[in-house]
């Protein structure tokens, strides 16, 4: 983690995004074009042409794809990059949140307001599940960088406040908090709490991590799947999960 090099990497998107012929937020979303300046300050290796697809960046050695969700469309680049090239995915993930409405008639804009959510590497794991035939691979590695925000939605949603259903429109990055990194499969023993005894439960699980019940339901069979944990029998009515030998 460069919390410097972010900086830097903020700074100059800022100042293309106020130069008439720079490509601002209506082409490119902040935080993704910060975080390609940020992984590779070359903007020459930014957006090269490969395999049939565009690289968001090749370094000459390295893919680096980045991802704001939806890993659903990285399958087909996967599939064609993984047998040929290292690939790290990078998945900017946020940790404090600020909402600010927008009002698309008038331009007005609202007080910021605190997410009452705090992000954390496992917000990835709902993304990872899209891809989880490719995790594992060799060739493929992680980033999530854990960003402090502010996001931009629209007031255009469809319940009598216009909020339920709104777009949003973009996020500033305000601060690079943390960077989460997996770089081969044993990296991710890291996301088993080290104070977890063994078996636990998914409850246990989620009170350990400081998570949601529900996201931690997604976080332990990928786990799982992983070889990081096994299921070890039943408690009840809850699945018991234990740590893999090689691993504890």
């Amino acid at each position: 983690m460069d919390r410097e090099a972010f900086e830097q990497a903020k700074l100059k998107v800022l100042l293309k995004q106020h130069d008439p012929h720079g490509f601002g937020t209506l082409q490119e979303k902040t935080v993704h074009a910060v975080m390609k300046l940020y992984y590779e300050p070359n903007e020459d290796c930014h957006e090269v042409p490969i395999e049939g697809y565009i690289a968001d960046i090749y370094t000459g050695e390295r893919i680096i794809e980045i991802q704001n969700g939806n890993f659903n469309k990285l399958r087909p680049k996967l599939e064609v990059f993984l047998p040929h090239y290292p690939v790290t995915v990078v998945l900017p993930i946020p940790h404090y949140k600020w909402v600010v409405w927008m009002d698309e008639e008038t331009g007005e804009l609202s007080e910021r307001h605190k997410s009452p959510v705090t992000g954390s590497a496992y917000s990835a794991f709902p993304e990872l599940y899209r891809i989880k035939a490719y995790l594992g691979h060799p060739n493929l590695s992680f980033a999530f960088p854990l960003l402090d925000m502010d996001e931009y939605r629209l007031l255009n949603g469809w319940s009598r406040n216009r909020k339920r259903g709104s777009s949003r429109y973009d996020r500033m990055p305000l601060a690079l908090f943390d960077e989460v990194c997996i770089e081969r499969t044993e990296d991710f023993r890291q996301l088993v709490p080290y104070e977890l005894e063994d078996p636990f439960t998914v409850r246990e699980f989620a009170q350990a991590a400081h998570i949601r019940r529900d996201l931690a339901g997604e976080v332990l069979p990928l786990l799982v799947h992983l070889g990081i944990l096994v299921r070890s029998g039943k408690r009840g009515r809850e699945y018991l999960y234990e740590t893999a030998e090689e691993y504890r």
